[in-house]
């Protein structure tokens, strides 16, 4: 299977669970025949139930409805939750990928981690954004800052190809048949004008495809770069891209965690600014609540926004899936929106907050 450029989508950015779960519950509201969703979290809280009773809901009017979520993200859903939506008619599963061996799982780290939902086939959302209250800014100290996207238009049926084949029990034939597919783009509606490619990472031929465009999009700025990614701990390629882009003029600007969720996090990444910073990269950490957002833009074009950050676990290991624009009207919102948490919420590292070289 390979990555495809589609013409003519339109893309609308989803900020937080406030603009985020209104718009999917919606599109499942008024689906006709098929949902596909997959994420890292769904919890048991009161976002979780609203999701539970729009898949309820759609499950008993008669639209098929298949749910994949990741057994280490989501492990406590109560029985009387799922087994209602399964009575309903959902096909609800847990990735896994390695059998338990007593009754624990072997594999910890990999990990099924992207958030996908497709409608139809005609609307699909991609982004970093769990199902759980925590994406609500009204939860408190600890409610995440994240993104999403709303799309339409001729890359909707890639991703819902893509997340179709993905799904357990697809056989080989069927695999072999999406390979050698191409998608029919002229058959699709084509609302906006935004150029859209889908892309994921795997553990088989597409290992480091979201890497790769990163890297490609760093040796292409001419002008700035802004990257939020809540995780940051890349590997030397994509660091020394972003210092090479700097060296040559290019205005990178890095946006981390500063009130992480979780401690080591601010650690790791801190170990990383002596090599970024006297090379001319403006790190700036978020301090308002915990950075969970997964984009970028550059220049006046390019932008993506997904679940894969720039870490281990996701470059190296889990599952992920990015949606990569072109598109100015896009990338102007998106950049927009970056330069408003710098300006209010950020505090900009310079050297006198350089951890010591040991």
């Amino acid at each position: 299977m390979k990555n495809n450029w589609r013409d003519g989508n339109r893309i609308e950015l989803l900020e937080n669970g406030e603009a985020y779960f209104p718009a999917v519950f919606d599109a499942i509201a008024h689906a006709r025949s098929k949902v596909i969703l997959e994420t890292f979290i769904w919890f048991e809280d009161d976002v979780g139930k609203q999701l539970h009773e729009a898949i309820l809901t759609a499950a008993r009017r008669g639209v098929s409805i298949e749910v994949l979520l990741d057994g280490y993200g989501s492990p406590d859903l109560s029985d009387s939750f799922v087994s209602e939506l399964t009575a309903a008619g959902v096909m609800f599963r847990y990735y896994d990928p390695r059998p338990l061996i007593f009754g624990m799982r072997t594999n910890l780290f990999r990990r099924m981690h992207r958030k996908i939902v497709v409608v139809d086939g005609e609307v699909a959302f991609v982004g970093g954004i769990n199902y759980s209250a925590e994406h609500m800014t009204d939860y408190g100290p600890e409610a995440k800052q994240d993104y999403a996207v709303k799309v339409q238009g001729p890359v909707v049926e890639d991703i819902y190809q893509y997340v179709i084949s993905c799904l357990p029990g697809q056989d080989e034939t069927r695999r072999r048949w999406w390979e050698r597919r191409h998608s029919h783009a002229h058959d699709n509606l084509t609302p906006g004008e935004a150029q859209a490619l889908f892309v994921w990472r795997d553990n088989n031929e597409h290992r480091d495809d979201i890497e790769r465009y990163y890297l490609k999009m760093l040796s292409n700025a001419k002008q700035e770069v802004i990257i939020a990614n809540a995780y940051f701990f890349p590997g030397y390629r994509l660091l020394h891209a972003m210092r090479s882009a700097s060296r040559r003029g290019v205005k990178v600007k890095l946006i981390v965690q500063g009130e992480p969720d979780m401690p080591i996090v601010k650690v790791g990444a801190r170990l990383l600014y002596n090599y970024l910073v006297k090379s001319g990269v403006e790190i700036f950490e978020y301090t308002r609540r915990p950075l969970h957002g997964k984009v970028a833009v550059m220049d006046d074009h390019w932008a993506t926004v997904g679940s894969s950050n720039l870490d281990p676990l996701s470059l190296s290991l889990n599952l992920e899936a990015n949606l990569i624009i072109y598109d100015r009207q896009f990338n102007a919102t998106l950049s927009e929106n970056l330069r408003g948490l710098l300006a209010r919420d950020c505090q900009k590292v310079d050297e006198s907050m350089l951890p010591k070289r040991t």
